[in-house]
């Protein structure tokens, strides 16, 4: 069998950074005698990818998610570990392997800002050493998915954040990658753009089957994308599974909704569970998910016809997530 496009074992970074006390006194003496300690900023992390999935990378500021996406692509070096991605070492930094990924970081950018996008198109393509048969191919693929044909022939600087963000994505995927790492590809981006690009990743993956790897603080972009996710916080690996299956292992509740026509004193609900919200008669009530289904059933056999509209939901995957990390706190 072939191995996963994406093999990670122990995967570890540790830097060195330099402590300085304010002063001028401890300034001359760090010419002389420097202090460092040591950040763990990837801690012995595991996961395997396999073909053609997309997985959300999740984690707050300083995680350590962009860290690992640095190691995968050979952007870093890691401390100890292993990792191999198609098949190599990463920061061996094969020529082969390169022109099979791609990074793409919200917040960078690889166009030259005073030429049109196409001619940047064109560095591109003499880099990567693209047949023009191919390179047309990609560009016209592109430019269907992204509608960028009138934005192809504007200087980049001329473009807005959301134009140059799918231009972005065009150069970054003009030799046709395998593996994707995104790195909060829609940061800055308005609720439409956001939408455009979600859409244009989803499509990208089903015509190529490429393997994506997805870091996002906008919990719509994972929800949309991505069947499992995997989670760390302070370099560590907390969960990697479903999306679905963090709700259920991190959130021991669920949520009924409840809408009445009339009105039903939140005192008569409490035994139902625990209202959390009351707003124009509809009420939201957290429940231990053991009990849920047989709470939801007292409730309509109760309250029949006054009885709107009823909903059992999980809590909200922004919600699972803050309580992860503030259990892994807590442990920590």
């Amino acid at each position: 069998m072939a191995p996963p496009p994406i093999r990670v074992r122990k995967l570890s970074k540790v830097f060195k950074v330099h402590e300085r006390e304010e002063g001028l006194l401890p300034t001359l003496r760090s010419l002389f005698a420097r202090r460092f300690t040591e950040i763990a900023a990837v801690k012995d992390v595991d996961f395997d990818l396999a073909e053609g999935e997309i997985v959300g990378f999740l984690g707050p500021n300083g995680a350590g998610k962009t860290t690992t996406l640095k190691m995968l692509s050979g952007l870093l070096f890691p401390t100890h570990g292993e990792a191999t991605v198609l098949g190599h070492i990463p920061w061996k930094r094969d020529r082969e392997l390169l022109q099979a990924i791609t990074l793409v970081m919200g917040n960078r950018s690889q166009l030259i800002w005073d030429i049109p996008a196409a001619d940047s198109m064109r560095v591109l393509q003499e880099i990567f050493q693209l047949p023009e048969d191919r390179y047309r191919r990609s560009l016209d693929n592109l430019t269907e998915l992204l509608e960028l044909e009138p934005l192809l022939h504007k200087p980049v600087r001329n473009l807005s954040l959301g134009e140059r963000m799918k231009v972005e994505f065009a150069a970054a995927l003009i030799h046709e990658p395998r593996v994707l790492f995104l790195d909060e590809p829609t940061i800055g981006l308005d609720v439409t753009m956001q939408s455009r690009i979600r859409r244009f990743v989803a499509e990208y993956n089903q015509r190529t089957g490429a393997t994506i790897l997805l870091t996002s603080h906008y919990m719509d972009d994972v929800v949309a994308l991505c069947k499992r996710v995997i989670v760390i916080h302070h370099g560590q690996l907390l969960f990697d599974g479903a999306l679905t299956g963090l709700a259920e292992r991190m959130a021991p509740y669920k949520l009924i909704r409840v809408s009445f026509a009339a009105d039903v004193p939140v005192a008569h609900l409490e035994q139902y569970g625990e209202p959390i919200q009351r707003e124009d008669g509809r009420v939201t009530l957290r429940v231990d998910r053991r009990l849920a289904p047989d709470r939801t059933a007292l409730l309509v056999r109760d309250f029949g016809e006054k009885v709107v509209d009823l909903t059992l939901e999980d809590p909200p995957i922004e919600e699972v997530i803050e309580g992860v990390f503030a259990r892994a706190e807590v442990l920590a």
